[in-house]
């Protein structure tokens, strides 16, 4: 056992944070600490690390354990390089290598028995050094900063000029350079893209030490922990398995919870009411009778009610009018910021209903996209069209839309005069804000309360087409839960930004992987996006083994004429499969129609029409059969 907690409260004044909180983690263990804002997550790991002290109980960490310890806010300072910083991670090696070349230097200089002393010393110290790894370090630690997401451009800019989510980022990278026997993460995938992430992942699954994350990423925890420990109305409870599995024994655990709450219930009533019967008989016995059932009714251990954390938070988001199909068209969008060009020639079309993520390495120029859609940012060259009755809501990240100087009743009552006093509450309340809340300053709100805001502003704008950037910052995984059965319940279309690989795994019929300046499209989710990438990826990978093998050879070497040929093969096949698409909507639209007509009451008694339309439909099905066999032989 590397760390046993036993029995830690915490309070601060009258608000009780953790009450007899108990939980052990194992060697090599990885395990995460859930629960909404405002659970105790933080505060629980500033306490193992002794940086709070605890009103009551008792934090035991192994003797000789080396433990690391990310906090979500991190300052660096020194005047030194990314590397330079970095390398710090390094100092016992570092000093080792110095040490040798200053020995090297001095070995030239002597002779004789006090050479072979030195002599002696140097081997002893370069035996140690290649034992820690001397030789590979410097290897491991730009590998690492790759991982985390530097360029080896970046490596020799000075720390002091990064942004806080870059500052942490290098902790991060110094933590996992050094390698404690026991790591402590609260937050570790913020500010990182979908490929850092990815790399996080692989590093920390094959992590020998133990692991403590705090993580609204259920991506993440899923990938890596065996261990959840729930933070729930102050107390901790321990469930075994990765976060899916938590997810559902705890949604099992509350319906049991609630069951066992409302039997006790009923048989309590049930007592009462014989109770008060066997008294209504004014009857000696029957009065005697009654105390007797009274006392043991006293006697009962009561069941406390469960309590459903956010359970009052509600969204629910409905178009007012429908949209046309088709919704939005973007060709040959371009964009540069001077001399760095972000894309060029993208283009993709939307259609009513979907849910489009748009996925991509940070600085690709997605946040970028959506402003530009929405009409924020200019372009270079292109076109963007939107459909008929299409209304656009726009969810900024930043929440720019959010004026700071007003108060919470100010900003939902101008965006919607047209509701009285108590209707402009009651959508507070639905966002958990309540009572005095109405009245606090935008301006003094954290990132979590803007974010519930926001999602009011856009709940109210009864929009057919929402535009997301970033919804879930900020959010617990409560909320985002909350965020996901609304979206998916949702009739409009959406087009939106995340780097929370679960709810784009939950929300999203379709990816759009903006790399390379360019855009390839996968229909499905995440977890569709990956298998088929995976899949183009080993393709490329053996076409490119395939290429070097025949050029070594010099076999079936393409002239200028061939490589013109195969290209023109190739924009041949990819208009194909842009007119397979296109025929494929054409018939999922009609078919469409002929269901709404088969509905249709006014052909309910006409049995030629019923027919003629049972005909179209079966034809159509079979047409497009045809088409999706086309589509998946081109596509591969």
């Amino acid at each position: 056992m590397i760390l046993d907690c036993q029995r830690i409260s915490k309070a601060f004044g009258t608000d009780e944070i953790l009450k007899d909180v108990s939980f052990h983690i194992n060697d090599g263990e990885k395990a995460a600490i859930a629960g909404i804002n405002g659970a105790g997550k933080s505060t629980l790991l500033k306490i193992i690390m002794r940086q709070l002290l605890a009103d009551a109980g008792e934090v035991v960490l192994s003797k000789n354990v080396s433990v690391g310890y990310l906090a979500q806010y991190q300052e660096i300072s020194g005047g030194r390089t990314i590397l330079e910083e970095a390398l710090l991670a390094k100092e016992e090696i570092l000093r080792m290598e110095e040490k040798l070349r200053t020995m090297e230097e001095d070995m030239r200089l002597m002779e004789g028995d006090r050479l072979t002393q030195l002599l002696e010393q140097y081997n002893r110290l370069h035996h140690e050094f290649e034992l820690q790894g001397g030789y590979a370090y410097r290897s491991e630690v730009n590998g690492i900063l790759k991982g985390l997401g530097f360029l080896e451009s970046d490596f020799s800019q000075p720390v002091e000029k990064l942004s806080g989510g870059q500052k942490t980022r290098i902790f991060l990278s110094k933590l996992l350079i050094a390698r404690p026997d026991f790591l402590i993460l609260d937050e570790p995938t913020n500010h990182l893209d979908l490929s850092s992430i990815a790399w996080l992942e692989g590093f920390l699954s094959n992590y020998k030490g133990a692991v403590l994350i705090v993580s609204h990423d259920r991506y993440f925890l899923d990938k890596i922990v065996t261990k959840v420990i729930e933070l729930s109305n102050r107390r901790a409870i321990v469930f075994q398995g990765n976060y899916s599995d938590y997810a559902v024994k705890k949604a099992a655990m509350r319906e049991a919870e609630r069951k066992a709450w409302y039997n006790q219930q009923q048989e309590i009533r049930r007592q009462e009411a014989v109770i008060a019967k066997l008294k209504s008989f004014n009857r000696e016995k029957s009065i005697r009778r009654a105390e007797s059932r009274e006392k043991m009714l006293d006697k009962i251990e009561r069941v406390e009610k469960p309590v459903e954390e956010h359970a009052d938070m509600k969204i629910r988001l409905e178009p007012a009018v429908t949209s046309g199909n088709d919704v939005l068209s973007v060709e040959n969008l371009s964009k540069s910021f001077g001399r760095k060009q972000l894309f060029s020639g993208l283009s993709f079309a939307i259609r009513r209903g979907e849910h489009v993520a748009l996925i991509g390495d940070n600085g690709a120029g997605k946040t970028t996209m959506l402003k530009i859609i929405h009409g924020d940012l200019s372009f270079d060259t292109g076109e963007i069209l939107c459909g008929t009755n299409v209304h656009i809501a726009y969810y900024d990240q930043e929440h720019q839309a959010l004026h700071e100087e007003k108060t919470l009743f100010e900003e939902i009552s101008d965006e919607r005069p047209d509701l009285n006093q108590t209707q402009v509450r009651n959508v507070l309340a639905a966002f958990l804000f309540t009572g005095d809340d109405a009245f606090k300053r935008i301006g003094d709100l954290s990132g979590g309360e803007k974010g519930r805001v926001s999602l009011a502003k856009l709940m109210l704008s009864k929009a057919n087409l929402l535009i997301l950037d970033e919804p879930t910052n900020h959010l617990d995984i409560t909320s985002k839960e909350i965020l996901e059965e609304a979206l998916n319940q949702y009739t409009g279309t959406v087009l939106f930004v995340s780097h929370d690989r679960y709810f784009i795994n939950k929300t999203a019929t379709r990816i759009l992987d903006l790399t390379e300046q360019t855009l390839i499209g996968y229909p499905g989710n995440y977890d569709y996006y990956l298998e088929k990438r995976d899949a183009r990826m080993q393709s490329v990978k053996a076409a490119g083994a395939q290429e070097k093998k025949e050029e070594k050879n010099g076999e079936a070497k393409l002239d200028w004429k061939q490589k013109k040929a195969a290209q023109a093969k190739e924009r041949k096949k990819a208009a194909d499969l842009k007119r397979t698409e296109e025929a494929i909507a054409e018939k999922e639209a009609y078919l469409s129609d002929l269901n709404e007509a088969l509905n249709d009451p006014a052909h309910a008694t006409n049995a030629g029409k019923l027919s003629e339309i049972h005909c179209a439909m079966q034809k159509t099905q079979e047409e497009l059969e045809a088409l999706y066999e086309t589509w998946e032989l081109l596509a591969d």
